[in-house]
This record gives C-alpha cells, sequence and structure tokens, in this order.
C-alpha cells in the first residue's frame, strides 16, 4: 500500500483495497484469520483507528467477519443470501415434540469496553451479558453466549430465564427489526464445551448473531451447538 498523498484515496480506503486485492487474488481464502490491527497498523504505518475503520466497514459490508476473542476472518460470501428465521430454541425443540429445559450460567450486568464496542454503547452506558445451555430431552445441544444492549432492554437481569428464553422476552419488549448472522464451523471454546459436555476435538456449528432495534444494536450472541447432535435446517 502506497502512501497517501493530497490526491489519493484516504488511508483507510487503502486499506480496504488491499484487503479487498488479497481477497480476490485468493491470498487469503473464506474462513482464514487476516493479520490483527495491530500488525495491519505497524505493517503500513496506520493509526490503530484508521485500520478498525477499514476492517469494520468490511465487516459492515459482510466481506470480513470480526469475532470477539477470536480474531477478523474472510467471510464465505456464498451464504450472505441465506434466509434464517430467529426463532426461539425452546419453539424449535418444542416443535420436534421433545422436552425443552435450560440453565442459567451466568446473569450479570458488565462494563467490559470490548462488549459496549460490540454492542456501540457509549462509555458508561448499560450492557448486560448471560450464558445459558439449552436441554433437549435433558441433553444440552445449546451454548447460549449473549450480550444485549440495556438501553432496549433495562429489565433484562429481571427475568426468569429458566421459564423463558431471552430470545422469547426480547421479541415480546422489541421484537427485531434487523439482523446479521454468520454461520461457522469450529472448535469449541473452552465454556462452551464444558457447558454442552462436549469430547475435546469435537466441532461446533456456531451461529453469531446480531439483531437491530430502531437502528440499534439490541443484542450481539454466539450460538454454540455440538456438530453430532445439532442440524441447522429451515425453509422458507
Amino acid at each position: 500500500m502506497k502512501k497517501s498523498n493530497p490526491t489519493s484515496a484516504p488511508a483507510y480506503q487503502q486499506l480496504k483495497d488491499y484487503v479487498l486485492r488479497q481477497i480476490e487474488s485468493e491470498q487469503w481464502c473464506a474462513g482464514d484469520v487476516i493479520p490483527s490491527e495491530q500488525k495491519l497498523a505497524q505493517e503500513f504505518g496506520l493509526s490503530r483507528m484508521t485500520v478498525n475503520r477499514a476492517l469494520r466497514e468490511l465487516a459492515t459490508e459482510r466481506v470480513l467477519m470480526r469475532i470477539r476473542g477470536a480474531g477478523t476472518f474472510v467471510a464465505d460470501m456464498r451464504y450472505q443470501s441465506t434466509l434464517i428465521e430467529i426463532r426461539s430454541i425452546a419453539e424449535e425443540i418444542k416443535s420436534r415434540g421433545d422436552q425443552h429445559t435450560s440453565e442459567v450460567l451466568l446473569l450479570e450486568r458488565t462494563e467490559d469496553p470490548l462488549i459496549l464496542e460490540a454492542l456501540q454503547v457509549p462509555t458508561g452506558g448499560i450492557a448486560f451479558h448471560s450464558r445459558i445451555v439449552h436441554y433437549e430431552n435433558k441433553v444440552p445441544i445449546q451454548f447460549e453466549d449473549r450480550h444485549v444492549n440495556g438501553q432496549l432492554f433495562p429489565e433484562y437481569l429481571e427475568q426468569d430465564f429458566q421459564a423463558i428464553t431471552p430470545n422469547e422476552y426480547m421479541t415480546s419488549v422489541a421484537p427485531a427489526q434487523g439482523v446479521e448472522y454468520w454461520i461457522t464451523a469450529r472448535q469449541a471454546s473452552a465454556p462452551a464445551r464444558q457447558a454442552l459436555r462436549m469430547p475435546i476435538g469435537e466441532p461446533c456449528l456456531v451461529l453469531h448473531r446480531r439483531t437491530l432495534v430502531r437502528g440499534k444494536i439490541a443484542t450481539d450472541v454466539l450460538l454454540w451447538h455440538p456438530g453430532s447432535r445439532y442440524q441447522l435446517s429451515g425453509k422458507f
């Protein structure tokens, strides 16, 4: 990437163009993790803010996929037009004639700056974090790791999530008006593997979903499913 001059594109746009060239030339392929913000900033002599803007815009354009704690990946564009219904896991299980139960592992307010940034909540704002395991006939099939915008759902911590799922509660308060999602096959994180009682090495099907309400990010959630016990399907 050349240094900018008064007639060239802004530095963040040059970096976006560089990333796109890497993908188009198949130097970086779908599912590959790209260099970190810090490494890109050092390599091209840019500020972290400039690099962050470039990667953030490419993620919004669904060229990249950013997963908190894991890194930034090249998105698989083949699946960007797929439709997925936002459906409660309890409803899904009951539709099969099976019994749904859940266990709340964590339910707290958080001031983690990374979480606030992901939800686009200003510093000092309210955000919540929950971790819940969902069971089908007493077998764990989904580990839900969710961050919630407290400005939209201020009573989130007061809910009984063994009686109602977060999805059902939030839909009753403020139904989603937009959704972004990414599907990947990954090795389970330690919390997911323990919650789902998975053997080491078994892959997970992971749905990363972000919902929007009134132009704001309402929730950002990772839904982990053991590969041997879950199938993602639907019709439209």
